[in-house]
């Protein structure tokens, strides 16, 4: 008789061991009652009168389904998201909420709908970033009862409509083209103003417009299929207007 009830105690021992992992840790009731939080490693949960459940309390990644929203300024959109949260406080996500996997991702999809309907469809698209922060912000805020921390939120994909897209491509190319034109006027603008320092400098420097011939000259006779326009400089036709003056007036002299 000894010995059976030695074996059903070793048995009843053995049954009572149960093992918490590291990145678990586990939550022990006795008669319906929250115990204590069990720790990685063997622990003891006697049958019938306990019982226990684990909590993972690693960082999870879910995946937020695609939602519909409307922006402020009144554009149907489509985004989903990824969430990234952990478990901080395994006791309070097993007693406070009765599905925290659930609950968090229900959280998400709906703080994520009124987050892109209290901004406008540019703000959305430039500030993804900002939007995000402020998203999880609320989530976290809204879960810490739960004992569980939001790490980050990042908004994965924002679909317009096609009609949308035919407007932002069509203001974008218009953009576009308009800092083209503006590039274009200013280096319009910079190029006669260095024309015409160019043109002050070489008219106050004797044989300036000649030597600026003769380089143009020698630039163009490498191809020989070129034909060559020999173009005078307007001082080598003053400077042949002055001899020619200048001869007349020697000529009324001797006479």
């Amino acid at each position: 008789m000894v010995i059976f009830i030695l074996v059903i105690l070793v048995v009843l021992i053995l049954a009572s061991i149960k093992q918490i992992n590291q990145f678990e840790r586990g939550i022990k009731f006795t008669l319906g009652k929250f115990t204590k939080i069990m720790n990685p490693g063997w622990n003891l949960v006697f049958p019938i009168f306990q019982s226990y459940s684990k909590v993972d309390i690693r960082t999870k990644a879910v995946d937020v389904p695609e939602q519909d929203a409307i922006t402020k300024d009144n554009v149907s959109v489509r985004i989903n998201a990824v969430i990234y949260y952990k478990v901080f406080d395994a006791s309070k996500a097993v007693l406070e909420v009765e599905n925290f996997y659930y609950a968090v991702g229900q959280l998400a999809q709906t703080t994520m709908r009124n987050a892109v309907g209290s901004v406008s469809l540019d703000e959305l698209l430039s500030e993804r970033e900002k939007i995000s922060d402020q998203i999880c912000n609320i989530i976290d805020k809204a879960t810490d009862p739960w004992g569980i921390k939001v790490e980050n939120v990042e908004l994965k994909d924002i679909a317009l409509p096609e009609e949308m897209k035919r407007v932002i491509a069509r203001a974008a190319e218009a953009e576009r083209e308009k800092v083209a034109v503006i590039t274009k006027a200013a280096g319009e603008v910079e190029a006669s103003e260095n024309l015409a320092k160019a043109a002050s400098l070489m008219s106050k420097t004797p044989g300036a417009m000649h030597l600026r011939t003769l380089s143009t000259l020698s630039d163009i006779s490498g191809d020989k299929s070129n034909t060559i326009i020999f173009a005078l400089p307007v001082e080598v036709l003053k400077s042949f207007e002055a001899k020619s003056t200048d001869e007349k007036i020697e000529s009324n002299v001797k006479k």
